[in-house]
């Protein structure tokens, strides 16, 4: 458009940079951003909005505070989307302050302004701010909307208990769940393997007629699987209703949990004969399959299809490539893998670290593990367990305690 010589107009530059944002690109959204500026043209809330996010989500977050200083109007999704920057920078105590200012202006909080803060609460154990905050929800309204960011924003940060309860009393509050509700809840089902409490929530959907969308559907494979009724989650995975990607993946690591490899690579060859694309998620589910039948061929095949999306740089996916690796008796492989990884999680390191125990290199293992803590990694019982093994295995009997020790 620029080299033909038309000029732009301000409808012009949202989808642009709203373009920028669903490809994080974080240097040509500020060279939108100065032309705009340059050619005359105000930011109003629907660029402001899709920038700061751009900014804050792309470690930019200086640029985005920056921004929504200058925003001379700010609607709801704009406070919105700079407390969710802090927030996603770890910058809580910004995140709160831009609540509070929220707060003090005309502009009225909603659900996703609530589920945000409330998770600033959980991560840094404000136990009298979530309060408080829970009373200002009540206060605020009772949709079903509300119910869902508390609920959802619990499950999120691991307090399960707590989801339960809201659950209950949003029912008890006359306000009935949608499919939104079901999903965010039944991850903290999942988390218990309650299986009889499944079954309730599974029945309450049938008999209201909710809607089975993709994420309600691959959230109840997920709970039946994980609480070990397989030909449960089969049904619900054969009804029929749409499938995707998600609900695929949720077929496969369920398959996975329950030792049914053969299953779980059944389910990947057909999705990619439907021409579905499988995603980091699904690629770290159906390695361990391969580790776990030992089939080294399939498994360097996607390997290859790892490198060849790119997604090599991912953690879980990563250390799932070497797991496979290190179970089909490639450990010089499992190492390269390793050693190639750009980012590396605590699941990585303990991948490495048994492979190196259960496959007869004791002593690379202990090297490892104390590597590891070199690194700043805190260790997990897994690790733990695999260095323990390791010294097992070493001559010197009393290793393992001047090891632990040390």
């Amino acid at each position: 458009m620029l080299g033909c010589g038309v000029c732009p107009d301000k409808y012009t530059f949202p989808p642009v940079i709203k373009a920028c944002g669903g490809l994080n690109n974080v240097r040509l959204g500020k060279m939108v951003h100065d032309t705009m500026l340059l050619m005359g043209f105000s930011v109003d809330e629907f660029v402001g909005s899709s920038l700061i996010k751009l900014y804050a989500e792309n470690g930019c977050i200086e640029d985005a505070r920056c921004l929504f200083g200058k925003m001379p109007h700010k609607d709801c999704v704009l406070w919105n989307v700079m407390l969710n920057g802090f927030v996603k920078c770890g910058e809580s105590n910004s995140a709160i302050q831009v609540f509070e200012e929220m707060r003090n202006c005309e502009t009225k909080p909603n659900s996703t302004t609530f589920a945000s803060v409330l998770s600033v609460c959980a991560s840094e154990a404000m136990l009298q701010f979530g309060t408080q905050l829970h009373g200002l929800v009540n206060d605020a309204e009772t949709s079903v909307v509300t119910w869902n960011g508390m609920i959802a924003g619990h499950v999120q940060n691991g307090f399960m208990n707590e989801a339960s309860h809201l659950f209950s009393e949003m029912i008890a509050a006359g306000v009935k769940p949608d499919s939104i509700t079901l999903a965010s809840f039944l991850p903290s089902i999942i988390e218990s393997a309650s299986l009889r409490q499944g079954k309730e929530i599974h029945g309450y959907m049938v008999r209201h007629d909710v809607t089975l969308d993709l994420f309600l559907k691959s959230a109840l494979i997920d709970l039946y699987f994980k609480c070990r009724d397989v030909e449960m989650a089969c049904k619900i995975f054969n009804q029929n209703t749409v499938i995707d990607i998600v609900v695929c993946t949720a077929m496969i690591s369920g398959y996975v949990l329950n030792g049914l490899n053969n299953d779980a690579l059944d389910i990947f060859r057909w999705l990619l004969q439907e021409k579905m694309c499988p995603n980091a998620v699904t690629l770290a589910s159906i390695l361990p399959a391969c580790a776990g039948l030992a089939t080294l061929k399939l498994g360097k095949e996607l390997h290859a299809y790892v490198l060849k999306g790119g997604l090599d740089g991912k953690c879980h996916v990563g250390s799932a490539v070497v797991d496979m690796y290190a179970k089909c008796g490639k450990l010089d492989l499992a190492h390269q893998v390793f050693s190639r990884m750009s980012e590396k999680d605590v699941i990585c390191w303990n991948a490495i670290i048994t492979s190196c125990s259960q496959n007869g290199k004791p002593q690379e293992a202990i090297h490892l593990f104390r590597q590891m803590g070199m690194q700043g990694m805190n260790y997990d019982c897994v690790g733990i367990s695999a260095a323990l093994s390791a010294c097992a295995n070493l001559p010197a009997l009393c290793y393992g305690k001047r090891f632990m020790v040390s």
